[in-house]
């Protein structure tokens, strides 16, 4: 039980520090790399809670949890490449 109790306060630390206001504005390439940054850092946890509970360390329910959140960072991922690749395709449309 203590193991989704941790899932949920780094969660919310993740959430929290994401939606903080940044005291300066930083560059998109500096943006994006941190962005990448705790998305990995985030499906490494949720690996890391998948192989507990291969091997009878973890919670199921931290498991279903952890695979849950996993699936959710993919498809916001999938969402916003969907999204850059459009508006590059845009670009390309535009006469010059």
């Amino acid at each position: 039980m203590d193991t989704n109790t941790s899932l949920v306060s780094q969660a919310y630390a993740n959430a929290r520090t994401a939606a903080a206001p940044q005291p300066k504005a930083a560059g998109a390439a500096e943006g994006f790399a941190k962005l990448a940054g705790n998305f990995m850092g985030a499906l490494q946890d949720h690996e890391a809670t998948a192989r507990a509970a291969m091997t009878g360390g973890a919670d199921p329910h931290a498991l279903v949890q952890a695979l849950a959140s996993s699936q959710m960072a993919v498809e916001t991922v999938a969402t916003v490449r969907d999204r850059v690749v459009e508006a590059y395709q845009e670009i390309l449309r535009m006469p010059v």
